[in-house]
């Protein structure tokens, strides 16, 4: 029981304290066990906990399958795609992406009819074990709504505020061809363009400011009142995972 943990996996990645070779095996074994292409699941664990001799905590209260006890913990799954577009996986972590969408879940009727909650809203957690596979949990979750719309904007779109400065280093399908952010500095607006003319999942090129090539992906903020437009062209070499 537990013998695969998707936080453990993950976090190997994201804290960048892992080996480089064993953290690619780390997440490949975490899509093996973890990830249920029929159900279009991110398990926290497998198996679940419900037999063991050892206590693993409250955990084992609840049902095998049910929230953090096997089944799919948001925020752990989250986790899991970050750490695969941190690793350069953008067609992975989109379509990832795509499997923690509430709405995506309910898209026909009998889907609808199996999830059972509301579609609007981010979920705590889905059942992971028969026979209420896919059933939704404990929804207007926060936390999971916070590191889902983090997920989205950083890790995938690439979107990152740091200080005085912004960058923009996206991980997305290889099929995305353009997308468009707008950022409001104080009363300066920036209208941020990202193309992708190579299809490539990572990597950034090239990035202008207002016609003016950068030196790197550094975007300075300045609250001048303007309107100014970015342009990142995506083809460049993959970024590491240290970054």
């Amino acid at each position: 029981e537990c013998r695969i943990d998707l936080i453990a996996q993950a976090w190997s990645v994201l804290s960048g304290a892992g080996d480089p070779s064993r953290v690619v095996t780390a997440m490949e074994s975490a899509r093996e066990h973890l990830f249920r292409e029929d159900a279009r699941l991110l398990l926290l664990l497998t198996p679940p906990f419900n037999r063991t001799q050892w206590d693993p905590g409250y955990i084992q209260a609840y049902p095998p399958g049910v929230r953090e006890n096997g089944g799919q913990y948001t925020h752990g799954a989250i986790w899991g795609v970050w750490a695969l577009a941190k690793m350069g996986e953008g067609d992975l972590a989109t379509n990832f992406f795509r499997w923690l969408n509430p709405v995506l879940r309910t898209s026909i009727d009998s889907e609808a009819e199996r999830y059972r909650v509301e579609p609007y809203v981010m979920v705590a957690d889905i059942y992971g074990e028969a026979p209420h596979v896919g059933r939704g949990g404990w929804t207007w979750y926060t936390g999971s709504g916070g590191w889902m719309y983090r997920l989205g904007l950083e890790a995938l779109l690439g979107f990152r505020l740091k200080g005085d400065h912004i960058e923009v280093l996206p991980c997305v399908a290889s099929s995305w061809r353009e997308y468009e952010i707008c950022y409001r500095h104080g009363e300066t607006t920036y209208r941020i363009t990202v193309t992708n003319p190579d299809a490539v999942q990572c990597g950034v090129r090239r990035v202008f400011l207002d016609g003016n090539l950068l030196a790197d992906c550094r975007i300075p903020l300045k609250d001048d009142g303007g309107d100014h437009e970015v342009r990142v062209e995506l083809g460049g070499a993959k970024p590491s995972m240290e970054s």
